[in-house]
């Protein structure tokens, strides 16, 4: 939701490392089941999203009827704001814009971007520390802690309602400890009703698909000599961007909980070197030989500044 709307603290506390191995871990297990609970149940949460750019109230329903999954992302205050899933189709309700569908299999910021990631995956960079048991929303809940093993990432705090597995509580921390985002559930219900709720979505009329230009493929002469532990390249393009009136030489990576982008154009007179940081999202800027070089991404600042000085260049784009 964050392309549509400007979404986006509490003490996690003090937390000992685990030796035990990740992948066999019950709380690698109890992670897993999280994500099959969130995509598998039929529920509504109500729910905030906090970090240092406000407060939002949202509403979240979720279903799977005939194998196929309906969804629908409400913001509860202000003008409605609206996003809807069926199937593979996701459609955007904003005010002042008109409604269009995209091609994605859930809604952006619906949940937590980690309630769909792979644990078995991560495990081999991930540390999953169980913290306890505690209260959330008045439900009984594991508490898991997610580590960069390399300490090169942000962390996560998790609480897992007991029963369904569904995240009640989930806080994005810096190195630091500190807590830069939380999605906090107010209140929920799991149960049929929620289906009979959503069964209109099957026959809704929902606007048409917008078509996103596929970015040019091309060999770049340059590539990223450090790269944090588990980060792989999964896609590349080269864009004329037309306010900038030059190409941009773009490679996505991610390890399957964050992500982040190298940006490569010309420099011009008004580039500079410089640092951005905006809750979860950095953007380190380098200028060298006649060339401008972006980091953007879900990095802390020092990890960002890293990756942009390890970039080694042939020609210029």
């Amino acid at each position: 939701m964050k392309q549509l709307w400007c979404a986006v603290s509490l003490l996690a506390g003090s937390l000992m490392y685990s030796s035990v191995a990740p992948a066999q871990s019950p709380s690698g297990a109890l992670l897993q089941q999280m994500e099959q609970a969130s995509q598998s149940l039929s529920y509504e949460l109500a729910y905030i999203n906090v970090s240092r750019l406000g407060i939002e109230s949202l509403r979240y329903r979720h279903a799977v009827i005939d194998n196929k999954t309906y969804a629908q992302l409400l913001q509860m205050d202000g003008p409605r704001r609206e996003i809807i899933q069926r199937g593979s189709e996701i459609s955007y309700f904003e005010p002042g814009l008109e409604p269009f569908t995209m091609a994605g299999d859930h809604i952006v910021d619906s949940l937590p971007a980690l309630v769909y990631a792979d644990f078995q995956h991560l495990a081999s960079n991930y540390d999953f520390v169980p913290v306890g048991r505690t209260r959330i929303a008045d439900q009984l809940c594991e508490v898991i802690r997610i580590v960069s093993r390399d300490g090169t990432r942000y962390g996560y705090v998790v609480w897992l309602d007991s029963e369904t597995k569904l995240p009640l509580r989930v806080d994005l921390l810096d190195r630091d400890g500190e807590t830069l985002e939380q999605y906090r559930v107010i209140s929920f219900a799991v149960d049929k009703g929620v289906s009979k709720l959503m069964q209109g979505l099957e026959t809704a009329n929902l606007p048409p698909s917008l078509s996103v230009p596929a970015g040019n493929k091309v060999a770049f002469n340059w590539k990223a000599g450090w790269l944090p532990a588990g980060m792989k390249e999964v896609a590349q393009s080269r864009r004329q961007i037309p306010s900038l009136n030059r190409p941009v030489e773009s490679r996505l990576y991610s390890d399957g909980l964050f992500s982040f982008s190298v940006n490569i154009t010309l420099a011009d007179k008004n580039s500079t070197s410089q640092q951005l940081r905006t809750g979860r999202r950095t953007v380190q800027t380098e200028v060298r030989n006649n060339a401008e070089i972006t980091v953007v991404g879900e990095l802390p600042p020092a990890t960002a500044k890293r990756i942009a000085d390890s970039i080694t260049l042939g020609t210029t784009p």
